[in-house]
């Protein structure tokens, strides 16, 4: 594979499958992994909510950029407080707002997508309501799920049905997929990949200058999609994960305070001390 993009991670939420993602980073080996934008939610982020699954994700990324693969970080609405350091580099990783790449000879315009969302801009109050009442649902979702778990019941989703219902009428999403699609061939692109909507599509957008391949690489909240390119060809694909607990192996252990302090004693070779 030469390159997936994913979007809408979201960690630091309830709503984040971490778990899955990193058994989908495990399982690929791209040159080139691309963070699509809402990676980290800095809207909804508490230091008192990162759990262990969510920094197996981040160290995950570690040993990728390690192995000489390059990770590009697009930023998003939910990660906006990374667009200050648009276009900074540091070894094998890097911010940026957009990236074009070239792959088969094709324009590709790989974007979050939130410029083009008008609620996002004409209505930050609504759409932060929104992102909370979406967040409320998750940790409802999540407790839900723990009492079905126990009566060994399959999980489900139910925001993802509510939104399913309210989103019968796509119009909102066409007007969306419209108007970057006629920005992407105003700019000669021939490929345009987005996220934002969580909602993972692949589809042909007529505009009046030429068609415009239009790839939305959905999310690791609901859908669990990534756009990858290989053999010549871009495909949006729905990774498939076993829904059971697994053991892995390479498990993250964390320390808490009283066994950082000690480890720091033990480093500087303060063995008469103790913490008390």
């Amino acid at each position: 594979m030469e390159i997936s993009v994913i979007s809408d991670v979201h960690l630091a939420t309830h709503a984040s499958k971490a778990k899955e993602l990193v058994r989908y980073l495990k399982s690929i080996h791209p040159e080139k992994l691309i963070l699509n934008g809402d990676f980290i939610d800095s809207w909804r982020f508490s230091r008192n909510y990162f759990p262990k699954p969510h920094l197996k994700v981040i160290r995950q990324l570690i040993k990728m950029m390690e192995q000489g693969i390059q990770v590009v970080y697009i930023t998003g609405n939910h990660d906006e407080i990374f667009r200050r350091f648009n276009n900074t580099r540091l070894g094998n990783f890097s911010i940026v707002n957009q990236l074009e790449l070239y792959p088969g000879n094709k324009k590709t315009w790989i974007v979050h997508g939130d410029i083009f969302d008008l609620i996002i801009h004409q209505a930050r109050w609504l759409a932060k309501l929104g992102a909370a009442a979406y967040g409320f649902m998750s940790l409802l979702n999540k407790m839900i799920n723990l009492f079905r778990k126990i009566f060994r019941k399959q999980e489900i989703m139910i925001y993802k049905s509510l939104k399913d219902r309210i989103l019968k009428d796509r119009k909102v999403l066409t007007k969306f997929e419209q108007n970057i699609g006629e920005l992407a061939a105003l700019k000669n692109y021939d490929v345009v990949i987005c996220g934002h909507t969580h909602i993972p599509v692949d589809k042909i957008i007529e505009t009046r200058e030429h068609s415009v391949r239009y790839i939305n690489c959905g999310d690791w909240v609901e859908h669990f999609t990534a756009a990858e390119y290989n053999n010549g060809k871009w495909e949006l694909v729905y990774f498939q994960y076993e829904n059971e607990e697994e053991q892995i192996a390479d498990e993250l252990f964390i320390p808490d305070s009283k066994q950082v302090y000690q480890s720091i004693l033990e480093e500087f070779s303060i063995t008469q001390l103790s913490f008390k």
